[in-house]
Protein backbone atom coordinates (compact mmCIF):
# COMPACT_ATOMS: atom_id res chain seq x y z
CA UNK A 1 0.00 0.00 0.00
CA UNK A 2 0.83 3.49 -0.48
CA UNK A 3 2.56 4.90 2.47
CA UNK A 4 1.25 6.89 5.54
CA UNK A 5 0.85 9.99 6.19
CA UNK A 6 3.46 10.85 9.30
CA UNK A 7 0.08 11.81 11.50
CA UNK A 8 -0.18 7.78 11.60
CA UNK A 9 1.98 4.83 12.35
CA UNK A 10 1.40 1.22 11.03
CA UNK A 11 2.95 -2.04 12.94
CA UNK A 12 1.40 -5.35 11.88
CA UNK A 13 1.65 -8.27 14.08
CA UNK A 14 0.91 -11.81 12.00
CA UNK A 15 -2.81 -11.14 10.88
CA UNK A 16 -3.42 -8.18 12.92
CA UNK A 17 -2.94 -4.66 11.59
CA UNK A 18 -2.11 -1.71 14.26
CA UNK A 19 -2.82 1.92 13.06
CA UNK A 20 -1.82 4.68 15.67
CA UNK A 21 -3.10 7.90 15.56
CA UNK A 22 0.35 9.88 15.81
CA UNK A 23 -0.56 13.41 16.35
CA UNK A 24 -0.26 13.33 20.59
CA UNK A 25 0.49 17.18 20.51
CA UNK A 26 -2.62 18.03 18.63
CA UNK A 27 -4.59 16.07 20.99
CA UNK A 28 -4.63 13.83 17.66
CA UNK A 29 -7.17 16.47 15.91
CA UNK A 30 -8.36 14.75 12.26
CA UNK A 31 -6.58 16.95 9.98
CA UNK A 32 -7.09 16.29 5.68
CA UNK A 33 -4.12 14.19 6.18
CA UNK A 34 -5.01 11.97 8.07
CA UNK A 35 -8.72 11.26 7.33
CA UNK A 36 -7.11 10.87 3.60
CA UNK A 37 -4.59 8.41 4.95
CA UNK A 38 -7.20 6.57 7.24
CA UNK A 39 -9.52 6.09 3.86
CA UNK A 40 -6.42 5.14 2.19
CA UNK A 41 -5.28 2.69 4.27
CA UNK A 42 -9.18 1.13 4.90
CA UNK A 43 -9.72 1.00 1.41
CA UNK A 44 -6.55 -1.69 1.05
CA UNK A 45 -5.01 -3.08 4.45
CA UNK A 46 -1.80 -4.82 4.13
CA UNK A 47 -1.96 -8.08 2.21
CA UNK A 48 -2.34 -11.44 4.96
CA UNK A 49 -4.17 -8.69 7.71
CA UNK A 50 -7.56 -10.03 8.32
CA UNK A 51 -8.53 -7.42 11.72
CA UNK A 52 -7.29 -4.10 12.66
CA UNK A 53 -6.51 -2.28 16.00
CA UNK A 54 -7.21 1.65 15.77
CA UNK A 55 -5.23 3.45 18.68
CA UNK A 56 -3.92 6.77 19.21
CA UNK A 57 -0.45 7.77 21.15
CA UNK A 58 -0.38 9.92 23.71
CA UNK A 59 -2.65 10.72 26.61
CA UNK A 60 -5.70 11.50 23.70
CA UNK A 61 -7.54 8.86 21.29
CA UNK A 62 -8.76 12.12 18.98
CA UNK A 63 -10.20 15.85 20.02
CA UNK A 64 -12.09 15.90 16.81
CA UNK A 65 -11.71 18.01 14.02
CA UNK A 66 -8.38 20.38 13.73
CA UNK A 67 -9.93 23.24 13.97
CA UNK A 68 -7.28 25.50 12.20
CA UNK A 69 -8.27 23.66 8.96
CA UNK A 70 -11.23 25.29 9.30
CA UNK A 71 -10.01 28.40 8.57
CA UNK A 72 -9.87 27.89 4.93
CA UNK A 73 -13.10 26.56 4.69
CA UNK A 74 -15.46 29.40 3.54
CA UNK A 75 -17.85 28.35 1.38
CA UNK A 76 -21.05 25.88 1.92
CA UNK A 77 -19.85 23.78 -1.07
CA UNK A 78 -16.10 24.11 0.61
CA UNK A 79 -18.06 22.64 3.87
CA UNK A 80 -19.84 19.98 1.98
CA UNK A 81 -16.88 18.88 0.64
CA UNK A 82 -14.90 18.24 3.37
CA UNK A 83 -17.34 16.26 5.43
CA UNK A 84 -17.63 13.93 2.12
CA UNK A 85 -14.49 13.17 2.64
CA UNK A 86 -14.85 12.38 6.37
CA UNK A 87 -17.91 10.24 4.84
CA UNK A 88 -15.87 8.41 2.71
CA UNK A 89 -12.98 7.91 5.25
CA UNK A 90 -15.40 6.55 7.77
CA UNK A 91 -17.43 4.44 5.61
CA UNK A 92 -14.19 2.52 4.33
CA UNK A 93 -13.75 1.57 8.03
CA UNK A 94 -17.55 0.35 9.14
CA UNK A 95 -17.55 -1.05 5.60
CA UNK A 96 -14.09 -2.35 4.60
CA UNK A 97 -12.68 -5.17 4.45
CA UNK A 98 -11.63 -5.82 7.99
CA UNK A 99 -13.37 -5.28 10.98
CA UNK A 100 -11.43 -3.01 13.47
CA UNK A 101 -10.90 -2.95 17.19
CA UNK A 102 -10.52 0.98 18.47
CA UNK A 103 -8.82 1.97 21.60
CA UNK A 104 -10.21 4.71 23.41
CA UNK A 105 -8.46 6.90 26.08
CA UNK A 106 -8.66 10.48 27.23
CA UNK A 107 -10.52 12.65 25.01
CA UNK A 108 -13.30 11.04 22.57
CA UNK A 109 -14.50 14.07 21.65
CA UNK A 110 -16.34 15.46 18.24
CA UNK A 111 -15.00 14.21 15.41
CA UNK A 112 -13.48 11.42 17.60
CA UNK A 113 -16.37 9.98 18.68
CA UNK A 114 -17.59 9.91 14.85
CA UNK A 115 -14.60 8.00 14.03
CA UNK A 116 -14.86 5.67 17.23
CA UNK A 117 -18.49 5.32 16.59
CA UNK A 118 -17.20 4.08 12.59
CA UNK A 119 -15.35 0.67 14.24
CA UNK A 120 -17.12 -2.10 14.86
CA UNK A 121 -15.63 -3.12 18.10
CA UNK A 122 -14.66 -0.29 21.03
CA UNK A 123 -12.46 -0.84 24.23
CA UNK A 124 -12.49 1.93 26.89
CA UNK A 125 -10.05 2.93 29.22
CA UNK A 126 -11.01 4.38 32.35
CA UNK A 127 -9.54 7.92 31.35
CA UNK A 128 -12.10 7.91 28.29
CA UNK A 129 -14.31 10.44 28.41
CA UNK A 130 -17.13 11.61 25.51
CA UNK A 131 -18.54 14.96 24.05
CA UNK A 132 -19.80 16.50 20.75
CA UNK A 133 -19.35 19.96 21.67
CA UNK A 134 -20.08 20.96 17.93
CA UNK A 135 -23.03 23.40 19.29
CA UNK A 136 -20.48 25.38 21.29
CA UNK A 137 -18.17 25.72 18.38
CA UNK A 138 -20.76 27.18 16.15
CA UNK A 139 -20.93 23.79 14.29
CA UNK A 140 -22.68 20.56 13.30
CA UNK A 141 -21.84 17.23 13.04
CA UNK A 142 -19.73 16.61 9.72
CA UNK A 143 -18.22 13.15 9.70
CA UNK A 144 -21.15 10.55 10.01
CA UNK A 145 -22.01 11.39 13.53
CA UNK A 146 -25.76 12.06 13.75
CA UNK A 147 -26.02 8.54 11.90
CA UNK A 148 -23.48 6.26 13.76
CA UNK A 149 -23.34 7.88 17.44
CA UNK A 150 -27.10 8.36 17.13
CA UNK A 151 -27.41 4.35 15.96
CA UNK A 152 -25.35 3.79 19.57
CA UNK A 153 -27.07 5.99 21.91
CA UNK A 154 -30.51 7.36 20.37
CA UNK A 155 -30.91 11.26 19.10
CA UNK A 156 -32.43 12.39 22.18
CA UNK A 157 -28.78 11.68 23.40
CA UNK A 158 -26.66 13.11 20.85
CA UNK A 159 -28.76 15.76 21.10
CA UNK A 160 -28.65 16.83 24.73
CA UNK A 161 -24.76 16.28 24.54
CA UNK A 162 -24.42 18.67 21.57
CA UNK A 163 -26.73 21.35 23.12
CA UNK A 164 -25.38 21.40 26.24
CA UNK A 165 -21.71 20.22 25.76
CA UNK A 166 -21.93 17.48 28.74
CA UNK A 167 -19.34 15.16 28.60
CA UNK A 168 -19.92 11.58 29.85
CA UNK A 169 -17.34 9.46 31.65
CA UNK A 170 -15.63 5.72 30.63
CA UNK A 171 -18.76 4.24 32.89
CA UNK A 172 -21.50 6.37 31.55
CA UNK A 173 -20.21 5.37 28.30
CA UNK A 174 -19.88 1.91 28.42
CA UNK A 175 -23.54 1.86 30.22
CA UNK A 176 -25.14 3.74 27.02
CA UNK A 177 -23.00 1.23 24.48
CA UNK A 178 -20.40 3.76 23.34
CA UNK A 179 -18.00 1.18 24.51
CA UNK A 180 -18.21 -2.72 24.62
CA UNK A 181 -15.05 -2.83 27.13
CA UNK A 182 -13.58 -1.15 30.02
CA UNK A 183 -10.42 -1.63 31.25
CA UNK A 184 -7.94 0.61 33.83
CA UNK A 185 -5.28 3.15 32.26
CA UNK A 186 -3.23 1.67 29.97
CA UNK A 187 -4.45 -1.98 29.46
CA UNK A 188 -6.68 -1.14 25.93
CA UNK A 189 -4.30 -2.06 23.34
CA UNK A 190 -3.46 -5.34 24.84
CA UNK A 191 -7.19 -6.25 25.01
CA UNK A 192 -8.01 -4.68 21.73
CA UNK A 193 -4.91 -6.79 19.87
CA UNK A 194 -6.08 -10.08 21.95
CA UNK A 195 -9.57 -9.31 20.38
CA UNK A 196 -8.42 -8.91 17.16
CA UNK A 197 -6.32 -11.45 16.70
CA UNK A 198 -9.66 -13.44 18.27
CA UNK A 199 -11.51 -11.74 15.05
CA UNK A 200 -8.67 -12.54 12.65
CA UNK A 201 -9.06 -16.26 13.47
CA UNK A 202 -12.56 -16.71 12.38
CA UNK A 203 -13.66 -17.20 8.91
CA UNK A 204 -12.73 -14.24 6.09
CA UNK A 205 -16.20 -14.73 4.82
CA UNK A 206 -17.97 -14.80 8.19
CA UNK A 207 -15.78 -11.49 9.47
CA UNK A 208 -16.74 -10.00 5.89
CA UNK A 209 -20.63 -10.61 6.14
CA UNK A 210 -20.83 -9.23 9.69
CA UNK A 211 -19.41 -6.17 9.25
CA UNK A 212 -21.36 -5.25 5.84
CA UNK A 213 -24.64 -7.07 6.23
CA UNK A 214 -25.44 -6.76 9.48
CA UNK A 215 -25.58 -2.92 9.96
CA UNK A 216 -27.63 -3.16 6.71
CA UNK A 217 -30.39 -5.86 8.20
CA UNK A 218 -30.79 -3.63 11.24
CA UNK A 219 -31.69 -0.41 9.28
CA UNK A 220 -34.24 -2.72 6.65
CA UNK A 221 -37.65 -3.17 6.81
CA UNK A 222 -38.10 -6.48 8.36
CA UNK A 223 -38.98 -8.19 5.29
CA UNK A 224 -35.80 -6.91 3.20
CA UNK A 225 -33.79 -7.71 6.10
CA UNK A 226 -34.73 -11.10 6.46
CA UNK A 227 -33.93 -11.73 2.25
CA UNK A 228 -30.63 -10.12 3.07
CA UNK A 229 -30.43 -12.45 5.92
CA UNK A 230 -30.79 -15.31 3.88
CA UNK A 231 -28.47 -14.58 1.18
CA UNK A 232 -26.21 -13.37 3.32
CA UNK A 233 -26.12 -16.78 5.60
CA UNK A 234 -25.95 -18.54 1.67
CA UNK A 235 -22.62 -16.49 1.50
CA UNK A 236 -20.90 -17.49 4.34
CA UNK A 237 -21.96 -21.08 4.57
CA UNK A 238 -21.02 -22.07 1.20
CA UNK A 239 -17.38 -21.29 1.17
CA UNK A 240 -14.69 -23.94 1.58
CA UNK A 241 -13.43 -22.65 5.10
CA UNK A 242 -16.93 -23.28 6.51
CA UNK A 243 -17.25 -26.27 5.36
CA UNK A 244 -13.90 -27.22 6.98
CA UNK A 245 -15.17 -25.65 9.72
CA UNK A 246 -18.52 -27.21 10.08
CA UNK A 247 -16.69 -30.83 9.41
CA UNK A 248 -13.98 -30.28 12.26
CA UNK A 249 -16.98 -29.48 15.00
CA UNK A 250 -19.10 -32.82 13.57
CA UNK A 251 -15.94 -34.50 14.27
CA UNK A 252 -15.45 -33.20 17.91
CA UNK A 253 -12.04 -31.42 16.45
CA UNK A 254 -13.18 -27.85 17.55
CA UNK A 255 -14.69 -27.17 20.99
CA UNK A 256 -17.91 -26.60 22.08
CA UNK A 257 -18.69 -22.79 23.49
CA UNK A 258 -17.60 -22.32 26.95
CA UNK A 259 -18.21 -19.61 29.04
CA UNK A 260 -14.96 -17.36 29.20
Amino acid sequence: MDSLPGSLSLTVEDEVAILTLSRPEKRNALNMETVAGLAAFFAAPPEGVKAAVLDAAGPHFCAGLDLSEMTSIHTPMASVTHSRAWHRAFHEIEFGMIPVVSVMHGAVVGGGLELAASTHVRVAEASAYYGLPEGQRGLFLGGGGSVRISRLIGAHRVMELMLTGRTLSSEEGLALGLSHYRVADGEGRALAVDLARRIASNSAESNFAIIQSLPRIAASAPETGLMMESLTASFAEGSPETQARLAAFLEKRAGKVTRD
